[in-house]
């Protein structure tokens, strides 16, 4: 799809016999939040990994802002301005939340790490993180070792951290995992406020974040998409209820 930010072509992943992503076309439209719903082995986080670099696939293509980005590395890619969260916290727990985004300022601006640690202590990275942490709600909260923040205040930092990167494409895989429901609320309210900014992708298995948040919606079955689009038309497909959804939607 020309206008797409991110396509996919005919991505095809296998481990072994085991095939978990199978001849997948999928494309992101510029600010579009585009949500991957599926069970759990349905291939979501193999094909998160696969956008972001992490692993090649065996066959097809990516396209990022019109740009074949296949081969790319991940920090190449995340450069470009794909930036993404994990289902496991990746913060520095040592380090306060100010460093901690200060670090991802540094680099995006492809400095070197000699001053690790101390990065925050510089304004030119001091000033964007802070602005990172103030647009996900926790500049009040800057100083505080990441490891003593709570779950929910973790899953905030990642995105600031995914912020001070400058994405054109944020993925997400399963940022409410772990949360309780208060913490689900704001991290929904927080994504909500950022919508419209740069596109995500978000893989989730809440399915009330899910139906709140998205303009559109991929459903994937044994790494096929079963169905695509709109948050009602997906809820109406009497497909993806037999397959996945169940009782979620009534």
């Amino acid at each position: 799809m020309p206008d797409a930010v991110l396509h996919l072509e005919r991505l095809r992943k296998s481990f072994g016999a085991l095939v978990v992503t199978d001849d997948l076309t999928f494309d992101v439209m510029p600010r579009e939040l585009h949500a991957v719903i599926g069970p759990n082995g349905a291939g979501k986080t193999t094909l998160i990994n696969q956008i972001s670099g992490l692993i090649a696939p065996d066959s097809g293509t990516i396209q990022f802002a019109g740009r074949d980005i296949t081969a790319l590395p991940t920090h190449a890619r995340a450069e470009l301005g794909l930036a993404r969260s994990f289902q496991v916290s990746s913060i520095l727990p040592g380090f306060s939340a100010l460093e901690n985004v200060a670090l991802a300022v540094q680099s995006r601006a492809g400095s070197s790490f000699r001053v690790l640690g101390r990065a925050a202590a510089e304004a030119a990275l001091n000033d964007p993180a802070m602005a990172a942490l103030a647009d996900v709600g926790l500049a009040e909260r800057a100083h505080v070792p990441a490891g003593e923040l709570a779950h929910g205040e973790k899953r905030a930092l990642e995105l600031a951290i995914a912020l001070a990167m400058q994405p054109k494409v944020l993925l997400l895989d399963e940022p409410m995992a772990g949360t309780g429901r208060e913490e689900t609320a704001r991290l929904v309210e927080l994504l909500r406020r950022l919508k419209g900014r740069f596109a995500v992708v978000l893989v989730e298995h809440d399915m009330t974040a899910v139906f709140a948040l998205a303009d559109r919606i991929s459903v994937l079955i044994y790494g096929r998409i079963l169905a695509s689009g709109t948050p009602a038309r997906v809820r109406a497909d009497p497909r993806v209820v037999a397959a996945y959804l169940g009782d979620e939607m009534e």
